[in-house]
């Protein structure tokens, strides 16, 4: 966990890998509850049976449940201590980069990219890599945008 306590230290991290999270295991329980929440029932994340004979040979992760574990990975790397508040601001350059079998391993690899000073606060540029464990190509890479007030 790397904390920071202040805007003078986040400026000062600016390019730094800020620290890689622990492996999160992709159980089909939790597609089934991110299928039910956000009402994706595509057989290709629910229907193992089907998914078998489809062409990653079972269930994947929904790609919006892969990008969604960004926030528990950010919450598990670093916090910002003596703020006011924070709030996720969007998303940049998403990309999906390889399928993530029910079953597999990821984790959150996070890089403190820019920061930018906005009223009140910063604006903080993070480039995350989503890896699945054992695979050279990640499963996602974005980035988010996450502003703090002081």
């Amino acid at each position: 966990m790397r904390v920071f306590t202040g805007p003078e230290e986040l400026l000062a991290a600016v390019g730094e890998e800020i620290g890689v999270s622990s492996w999160l295991e992709i159980t089909q329980e939790r597609v089934n509850q991110f299928a039910e929440a956000t009402g994706d029932q595509q057989w290709i994340h629910v229907d193992p049976e089907r998914a078998a004979d489809g062409p990653f040979g079972g269930t994947i992760a929904h790609g919006y449940l892969t990008l969604s574990l960004m926030v528990p990975f950010m919450l598990e790397v670093y916090r910002v201590e003596n703020r006011k508040h924070a709030v996720n601001y969007g998303l940049n350059k998403v990309r999906f980069t390889s399928p993530v079998p029910v079953g597999s391993r990821l984790r959150g690899r996070l890089v403190l990219a820019e920061v930018s000073e906005v009223a009140g606060g910063l604006q903080i540029l993070w480039a995350v890599t989503i890896e699945r464990e054992g695979e050279e190509r990640p499963a996602c890479v974005a980035e988010s945008i996450t502003r703090l007030y002081f």
